[in-house]
Order: C-alpha cells, then structure tokens, then sequence
C-alpha cells in the first residue's frame, strides 16, 4: 500500500471514530427525507449539525408546529372572550 492510500485510511477510520461519517450519514438521510427541499442544503446541514448532542431536531420541529397550533388556538379564545366582554359591555350601559 502507498504512503497516499495509508493515510487516506488512516483518515478514513479516524472519521469513524469521531462519529463524522455517522453524522454526516444522518443529516443526508434528513435531508433526503424532507417533503419539502430547503432552498440552501448546504444552511439546512450546517443547522443540523450545530444542534446540540442529543437533541432530537425533528421532535423540536414537531414540537414547535404543536405549540403554533396551540398559540393559534389560544389567540382565537381571547378575540371570542374579548367580542364577549365588549358585549355585555354595551349591554350594561344600555340598561
């Protein structure tokens, strides 16, 4: 074996070792798997792997769709609330 392909395993198993191929494999297969493409791949990759160690970014994206749901929700009760209060407002003052 040349001194070139020594070192390029030796890189090669390096990268294991340290989980970089691992990682890697990970944000393409989320990539791949996206229904819709970011349009910066290399932006969606470089968010992917600045999350922190056991962080679960597909359970936080769910996660935050759930608590929009929830503010949505909440937001309308306070209008119907408020429409109710305005309400008996008027009805209080033409008594």
């Amino acid at each position: 074996m040349s001194s070139s392909d020594s070192k390029k395993e030796e890189f090669r198993k390096y990268l294991e070792r340290s989980s970089v191929i691992d990682s890697l494999t990970k944000v393409l297969i989320a990539l791949y798997e996206e229904p819709e493409k970011p349009p910066n791949a290399v932006e969606y990759v470089r968010r992917f792997l600045s999350s922190p160690a056991g962080i679960n970014v597909d359970s936080m994206a769910a996660e935050n769709e759930a608590l929009k749901k929830r503010v949505e929700e909440l937001e309308l009760q306070v209008q119907q609330l408020q429409e109710q209060v305005q309400q008996k407002d008027a009805g209080a003052e033409e008594q």
